[in-house]
């Protein structure tokens, strides 16, 4: 029988439901359980394909090409799963979906409503991966209360009627401010918000706070009594240095335990705390490598979320500690500042703001032996400099910014000239590609073939590879034969450029070897700095 742990929010938002649930589903796997996540979000947006990062942090991709909301990333990295179309649902899509059936006549001329028809189609996606796993962690994005996630949250009670109690296990994910002038943690916020959810027909199993301060047991105490739990179910969350940190942190809790016990599961095996003695082992280290980041996003973290957790995964694994800033690539200053940095990515992005910024970052980079990183657009904006500065070709630019470029490095796909609508219409998910020898590339994957995501629908141009070989970039991978999908320099002690989305697949125990031959090759670079 499956089980199923739904996760919602109080108070306010960005409290922290992804990381709470996936360090649930950590501890759940370490019991020897299958484990995967699925994210609700009350946005009418289809998928966040089409959303400026400022409004949602970064576009993450799954393996089968689903543009998903950034919370799939952090299930993949603590649960070292896979996710897919069936871990995402937004208002819009379930809408959608409902919409089509009327239009085609499934509901034999019934008038559609939000109750049953909407709600309907929302349980169905809860139970989408019952089959698959053991026990599947439903988070309902949002706060409680507000009037666009009332459909999930009232097809979250109705689940929870369908279902056997000992199934179904409810956590209510809320803020316990500090009020500096009293000196004093207020519980109030977080009684009205559980009041909200309760109003609504559900009531919580557990009540994770988070504060920036330690609960006393009478704390703890109130919370339970004005809430309805038990009061070994009120957990403190604080931040940590580590998001990795958490799954411990809920582990001396007992939260595990409590789950367990609510759902009638007996562990599938022998604890495994292997995970929680790798992650204390990350600590503080004396080596430091200075990484900038050189994009158009650079005053909102979260866009760059997948890279900034690969940038500090893979330095861990090489006993560093990564000092990571995000350069804006429209800062008049910009080259001044890269001259502080053992390291320069240039990440992806779409649209011509901040473009030229970026080029002038990769000439840097170049001119500079700096090692340099470019992932899918810094990849192409890295064939662009090349072209322009060591083939001369002085107009080379890309068809996405001047379409009447004599000289189009990089252009977009004769079958995606037609397209329509925006969102879904580009190279997304995994695709293959196969490595030459004795380059970059290869030494780092040690593999002939490798499996990578893209986001994109621009491409590097195959007319212009002899060119631009001859000028010392080469290409060093393609996709059948044809697309090219990894640049180097190879006079350079780091230069590479690579279409696809390298971050998407790095984990907290295996970081990928793209950003730790980056990594490395900074630390390398910082014994030259004077």
């Amino acid at each position: 029988m499956a089980k199923y742990i739904f996760i919602t929010g109080g108070v306010v938002s960005s409290l922290g439901k992804g990381i709470s649930g996936a360090s649930i589903g950590k501890l759940l796997q370490l019991h020897g359980f299958k484990v995967n996540m699925l994210k609700f979000d009350p946005y009418i947006n289809v998928d966040p394909g089409t959303m400026n990062p400022y409004q949602h942090g970064e576009v993450f991709v799954t393996t089968d090409g689903t543009e998903t909301d950034l919370d799939l990333g952090t299930y993949e990295r603590f649960l070292d799963v896979y996710t897919s179309k069936a871990n995402t649902n937004t208002s819009g899509d379930i809408y959608r979906t409902v919409i089509d059936r009327e239009r085609r006549g499934d509901y034999d001329g019934a008038t559609v409503q939000v109750i049953p028809h909407i709600t309907d189609e929302i349980k169905r996606r809860f139970s989408a991966l019952k089959d698959e796993c053991d026990i599947s962690i439903i988070e309902i994005g949002g706060t409680v209360g507000d009037i666009e996630g009332l459909p999930f949250m009232e097809a979250a009670r109705q689940f929870q009627l369908e279902n056997k109690k000992e199934d179904i296990f409810s956590i209510h994910v809320t803020l316990v401010p500090y009020i500096a002038g009293a000196h004093e943690l207020k519980t109030k916020p977080t009684q009205h918000s559980v009041n909200k959810l309760r109003e609504i027909g559900i009531s919580p199993d557990m009540i994770i706070c988070r504060t920036e301060h330690h609960l006393d047991k009478s704390l703890k105490r109130k919370i339970a009594l004005f809430c309805n739990v038990k009061e070994d179910c009120v957990v403190e969350a604080m931040d940590a240095p580590s998001i990795y940190y958490i799954p411990e942190a809920f582990y001396n809790q007992k939260v595990d335990t409590l789950v367990m016990e609510k759902l009638k599961l007996n562990p599938k095996k022998k604890f495994d705390n292997a995970w929680f003695i790798k992650i204390k082992s990350f600590g503080e280290f004396s080596k430091i490598v200075k990484v900038a980041v050189v994009g158009k996003y650079a005053d909102l973290k979260d866009a760059y979320k997948s890279i900034d957790e690969s940038l500090n995964i893979a330095a861990i694994a090489l006993k560093t500690k990564a000092e990571i800033d995000y350069l804006g690539a429209e800062d008049n200053d910009l080259v001044k500042k890269l001259k502080n940095y053992d390291a320069i990515l240039v990440p992806g992005g779409f649209g011509n703001r901040g473009v030229e910024g970026k080029i002038r970052a990769i000439t840097y980079a170049r001119e500079n032996k700096i090692p340099f990183l470019g992932i899918c657009l810094g990849m192409q904006c890295s064939v662009i400099e090349v072209a322009r500065n060591l083939a001369n070709l002085k107009d080379a630019n890309s068809t996405e910014f001047y379409e009447d470029t004599k000289h189009p490095v990089i252009k977009i796909l004769d079958e995606q000239k037609n397209v329509k609508y925006r969102g879904g219409t580009m190279r997304l998910g995994s695709y293959k590609s196969q490595l030459k020898k004795s380059t970059l590339a290869h030494k780092l994957y040690k593999s002939s073939e490798i499996e990578e995501r893209h986001r994109h629908r621009y491409e590097m141009n195959p007319e212009f590879v002899e060119t631009l070989k001859k000028v010392g970039l080469y290409v060093s991978a393609y996709h059948k034969d044809v697309l090219p999908e990894i640049v180097e320099i190879k006079n350079h002690p780091f230069f590479i450029g690579v279409q696809f989305h390298p971050e998407f697949g790095s984990r907290p125990m295996k970081p990928h070897p793209l950003f730790e031959g980056f990594i490395n090759a900074g630390l390398l670079n910082k014994k030259t700095i004077k």
